[in-house]
């Protein structure tokens, strides 16, 4: 299990090698809001996700000979692109296994980063078999998504930058609103908080139709999802919280939220015209949330949380079309 001393380390551990994203703010967000809103823009981390962060962690926390044989990772594209940076600056191979209907994009970002993609089709087949057995059959490494513990405390480092943020801009009481699929970030966030802020309350977003932990987070027992595919928030898509997950996020989150694809849109096209940055559609569900269901949300102020930033030119086009 991930504690905050985990945490602490691969903070020493990443110093240098990732970015300490800012907490951006605009009057027009807080106005439509109806209270401050303090954006961590993860989007700007390298590979253009929070995921680089685990991914570091993970890698850098192996042996030297786990490294040599190499690593393995399952992922709709986020993760993906995070392992096959972070191994190709450990100087290591990495194979990494997508859906064959992820965005074309993080595709071929995985590639160019030096990643052996393997695809699949997600809806008849599972990712976790097929890392599996290509972990045993190569002698690799697998570095799951999110139930990875390396990889919680990696994404937890997000967590220890907003508590010291969020206190040098006068916050302390705050709901903290991140995009969830399976919990590696919110869960590793509210760890972080819990230790170094815990004013700040974690609160997972997810897209309607795929709000597993809110329903998880009601029944306090892991609930699935129907389907696994056909949202816009592909970045966030998973069968169910994590086993490691799940338990951290039970005892210290608040209630989960849910918005619709075109209010992950309208997020994004906002997130442009008024902070000048990129999101894509599950990157945005935290500030869609924010901004569309303040009235779940308490306080004088919210932090959120954009996660990605990886969105296809098409999708992207289609958000700005919100603006006119």
């Amino acid at each position: 299990m991930t504690t905050l001393q985990m945490i602490e380390a691969a903070a020493g551990r990443l110093q240098g090698h990732i970015r300490e994203t800012p907490m951006l703010t605009s009057p027009f967000l807080d106005e439509l809001a109806g209270r401050r809103v303090l954006v961590k823009p993860e989007c700007l981390q390298h590979t253009g996700s929070f995921k680089f962060r685990g991914a570091w962690s993970a890698i850098s926390a192996l042996s030297d000979a786990e490294r040599q044989r190499g690593v393995i990772a399952y992922s709709s594209g986020n993760h993906a692109q995070g392992v096959a940076h972070a191994a190709a600056l450990h100087g290591i191979s990495s194979v990494i296994v997508m859906p064959s209907d992820a965005p074309r994009l993080k595709i071929d970002n995985t590639r160019a980063l030096g990643g052996e993609v393997v695809l699949y089709d997600r809806s008849n087949e599972s990712r976790e078999e097929i890392g599996e057995a290509l972990a045993t059959e190569r002698g690799l490494t697998l570095i799951r998504p999110y139930d990875e513990p390396q990889v919680i405390a990696g994404q937890g480092t997000t967590g220890l930058e907003i508590a010291r943020q969020a206190a040098a801009m006068g916050v302390e009481q705050a709901d903290v609103l991140v995009c969830c699929g399976g919990g590696g970030l919110t869960s590793g966030i509210a760890l972080a908080l819990e230790g170094h802020a815990p004013g700040l309350r974690t609160r997972p977003c997810e897209p309607e139709g795929f709000d597993d932990v809110k329903r998880s987070l009601v029944t306090g027992q892991i609930q699935g999802n129907t389907a696994t595919a056909g949202n816009i928030c592909d970045a966030i898509l998973t069968p169910q919280p994590g086993s490691i997950t799940f338990p951290i996020m039970h005892r210290l989150c608040g209630p989960g939220l849910t918005i619709t694809e075109k209010e992950a849109m309208h997020a994004m096209a906002l997130a442009f015209l008024r902070l000048k940055i990129v999101l894509e559609p599950g990157g945005a569900a935290s500030l869609a949330s924010a901004l569309f269901r303040k009235d779940e949300i308490e306080g004088d102020s919210v932090v959120v949380v954009a996660s990605g930033g990886n969105a296809d030119p098409e999708v992207f086009g289609k958000a700005l079309k919100f603006l006119t």
